[in-house]
Parts: C-alpha cells; sequence; structure tokens
C-alpha cells in the first residue's frame, strides 16, 4: 500500500472518529435524551465493552442479560439515587462502593469545583497551589490527635503506597503486618497488604516483608511481633482498616484497635489506619479511629474525600514521621494529586459533614437501617446468617453465596442498588449515602424483605 493511500485511510479514519465524539458530546450536553438515543448509548456501551473495554464485565455485571440484549446504563444521579438511560430510577445503597457520603451531585461540592474551574482547572507544578494548603490545614484541625501534615492522592490505593513509603523512609524497617481479609487496593505495594489470595497470586512475588495475621486475633498479633523482633526483622507499621469493608463488613473485637496501638508503641513500630471507606462519616464519626479512641501515626483517606465529585485521597500523618519528606520534597510525588478541582470538592465535602452534621446523622439512621433490616430477616434464618455494621456501613452475610446474588439481583430489579463485597455475594453491602430519608431506608427494606422471601435456597 502506497503512502499516500495509508494517509488518506487514516485521514477517513479520523474523521470518523471525530464525527463519533460529536455524537457523544451533544448527548453529554443534553439535559434529556429520547428512547432512540438511550438504545443507541445502550448498544455502543455493550458493544465498546465487549470490543475495547472488557468483556469480562458483561459477564460480571448482574444488570446485562446472557446475550446482552439489554443492559441497565447509568445516566445520571442526584441525591440518593442514580437514574438508567432509560429513566428507570434505582435507590443507590452500593455507592460506587463508598463514595457519595455527602449525596450524589451534592450541590455545594458541584458548585466550589466549577467555581474553580471557571479559574484554574490544574497547577503548574512549580507555584504555590492555595487550595492544597487550605485543605491540609483543614485536616490537620479535624483528623484525630497529632496527624498534622497530608499528602493528597488521586485513590485510596494511592493513599496506602504512600502510607507504605512513609512508614519506610521514618524507620527504615521494611517489615508490615496487615491482617487476613484485608483490602488495601491493587497496586504493588498496597496488594503486598491487601490478603485476597485471587487477586495476589498472578503478580508474585509482591513486595517483600509483608506477614498477614487474622484480624482481630490479638495474641496472634503480639507473636508476630515477638518473632519478628527476634529474627531481626522489626515491624515497620501494621496497616489496618478499623472495620473491614471488602472483606465483608468486619467489626473489630472490643478493645482490639487499642490493643494494636498498645503494640506499636511497645516495639516501636507505626499504625496505619486505611480509612479509605470508613473515613468521611460512614461509622457514625468523622473517622472510625473516633469510634474506638485510638489514634494512628498515618491515616489513608479516599473514595467519599472527593464528595462523589472528583477522585481525590489524602494520607495525613503526624509531623514526627512526615518529617522524613522535609529534606527532599520530591521523594514522593504526583502530578494530578492535590490539584485544585479535586482540592475545592474536598473542602466543600468536608464543610457539608461539618454543617449538616452527616456523620451523626450516619450513627442515627445506621442504627435504625441495622434494626429494620434484622426484623425484615427473622424468619429466614436458614438464609441470612448475620446482618451486622456501625453506621451507614452494613454487610447482610447468607448462609450461601448464591443467595446473595439472587437477593441482590431480586433488589436490583426493584430498584435497589447493593452489591457483594469483592466480587462475592455471600456478603452484601448497604453503604447508602449519608443523606438517605428515612423513607427511602424503609423502601429498602420493604424490598428486601418481599425478595428474601421469594428467594428459594
Amino acid at each position: 500500500m502506497s503512502i499516500d493511500l495509508k494517509q488518506e485511510l487514516k485521514n477517513k479514519q479520523y474523521q470518523n472518529v471525530s464525527e463519533y465524539i460529536n455524537k457523544v458530546l451533544s448527548l453529554i450536553e443534553k439535559e434529556e435524551i429520547n428512547q432512540e438515543e438511550a438504545a443507541w448509548i445502550t448498544v455502543e456501551t455493550v458493544e465498546g465493552f465487549r470490543e475495547n473495554v472488557n468483556p469480562g464485565f458483561l459477564a460480571y455485571r448482574k444488570t446485562v442479560t446472557k446475550d446482552g440484549q439489554f443492559a441497565s446504563v447509568e445516566w445520571s444521579d442526584n441525591g440518593s439515587c442514580f437514574k438508567d438511560v432509560n429513566g428507570k430510577e434505582y435507590i443507590d445503597c452500593l455507592g460506587g462502593f463508598g463514595i457519595y457520603n455527602v449525596g450524589h451531585r451534592n450541590p455545594k461540592v458541584v458548585k466550589a469545583v466549577t467555581d474553580q474551574l471557571k479559574r484554574q482547572a490544574l497547577h503548574s507544578q512549580d507555584l504555590l497551589d492555595p487550595l492544597r494548603a487550605m485543605l491540609a490545614k483543614i485536616l490537620g484541625e479535624i483528623t484525630p490527635g497529632d496527624l498534622k501534615y497530608a499528602f493528597f492522592t488521586n485513590s485510596g490505593t494511592e493513599s496506602v503506597e504512600a502510607a507504605l513509603k512513609l512508614a519506610k523512609m521514618y524507620s527504615e524497617r521494611t517489615t508490615f503486618i496487615s491482617t487476613t481479609r484485608a483490602f488495601h487496593g491493587k497496586s504493588l505495594g498496597a496488594l503486598s497488604g491487601t490478603a485476597k489470595g485471587m487477586f495476589r497470586k498472578p503478580f508474585l512475588p509482591l513486595i517483600p516483608g509483608f506477614r498477614h495475621v487474622p484480624f482481630g486475633d490479638i495474641d496472634m498479633m503480639k507473636k508476630t511481633f515477638e518473632v519478628c523482633s527476634s529474627v531481626g526483622e522489626d515491624v515497620a507499621a501494621v496497616v489496618l482498616e478499623p472495620i473491614q469493608g471488602e472483606g465483608g463488613i468486619i467489626l473489630p473485637p472490643e478493645n482490639y484497635l487499642k490493643e494494636v496501638r498498645e503494640l506499636c508503641d511497645q516495639y516501636g513500630s507505626l499504625l496505619i489506619f486505611d480509612e479509605v471507606q470508613t473515613g468521611m462519616g460512614r461509622t457514625g464519626k468523622m473517622f472510625a479511629a473516633e469510634l474506638y479512641n485510638v489514634v494512628p501515626d498515618i491515616i489513608c483517606l479516599a473514595k467519599a474525600f472527593g464528595g462523589g465529585v472528583m477522585p481525590a485521597g489524602a494520607v495525613v500523618a503526624t509531623e514526627n514521621v512526615f518529617k522524613s519528606w522535609f529534606d527532599n520534597p520530591f521523594m514522593h510525588t504526583t502530578t494530578f494529586g492535590g490539584n485544585p478541582l479535586a482540592c475545592a470538592a474536598a473542602i466543600a465535602t468536608i464543610g457539608v459533614l461539618l454543617e449538616e452534621k452527616l456523620p451523626d446523622r450516619a450513627a442515627e439512621v445506621g442504627e435504625y437501617f441495622l434494626q429494620e433490616l434484622k426484623e425484615a430477616a427473622k424468619g429466614q434464618e436458614d438464609k441470612v446468617l448475620e446482618i451486622r455494621g456501625q453506621g451507614l456501613m452494613i454487610g447482610i452475610e447468607f448462609h450461601e453465596d448464591e443467595i446473595g446474588y439472587e437477593v441482590s439481583k431480586g433488589m436490583f430489579d426493584h430498584g435497589i442498588l447493593v452489591a457483594g463485597t469483592l466480587i462475592n455475594s455471600k456478603t452484601i453491602r448497604i453503604e447508602p449515602a449519608l443523606t438517605i430519608s428515612y423513607e427511602e431506608v424503609d423502601k429498602v427494606v420493604s424490598t428486601f424483605k418481599q425478595v428474601l422471601s421469594q428467594v428459594k435456597k
């Protein structure tokens, strides 16, 4: 093929792509779409996932029929709900795995981001960017104890990565203790702390020095500290979720976190709390650390930190720990972490949480939600093993994975979105917006009761 012909074909390809882009942008621009447009979006979405994203998602999503003739494609959201392209509304109890604490498209968060966007989207990387300084000050005020300095990220995984590097630089130790059923992310460092073998095995060997002990077993934690010390592999840090989210909404035994804190102090190790999912009011306090009166040396934040509008995360540490980065602040950097739009979103999010007392509301509504779900499950003990939770972080554990899937699917068909924990339906999570109304809670509970009664063991 001649060079001229190749260029002609390339130009034609670019023209087709440009026309496709313009069609997509015109749909984004619209406040309402018609039935024909909704059908086109659905077909393009399914085909796009099959041919260019990952066809595995079509098999995994319970909203896609076997041959792809129908799929529920999300299009808009507001408050505690979202709508698909056909206009069907769903109460969102999955919450993007816990990102919508202040609700979908909270107007104050959206306003802060759009106001900032009118002036500047990203920063120069060379001058001092003001919102980063202001957000760091706010975090220094609201985080527990003497946590003070902040490093900003784009995600929870990045927050955990930063925390691990910070801990290594603090003491030059290389041993970390994590727990079974833990989930800290899927990049190589964070994955080393994550416990699920399915995600770890293809990438072994991971970062050396990680040991896993059963979550909640303080005796095993003590023995691991003792062994590590005796063989000269002193522990740099313990990495914990105060309440395990992806592990199945697992609450710690009484005094467990305090005893881990005491062990860290005894051996000169750091305590890292991964509050990516438990933070920002989810558990009934701004941070789950406050529930247990334990102050970590480092806290990791993300998910709801950006208000469900921007991807944003943070690592906050004590001055004593963070100062290892003072001499060379370029030891760990990120191009987009702490950008003006993300900082504006996080500042507004914290403002909403405080002004509307959403952590308190999570405690109040969560207690009601939990008790109503337990009441709804009475008589179905052969299907439901346990319902547990803290604040608006609730897990429903079934005896079998298949029951959980059928309940999850049935609730979705009735306009309620729930999902399993870490691609397993044995425990489904309830993590709605902290702004969810009591009427919406009652609808979720009544739907759960109806669907559960219809699911066969």
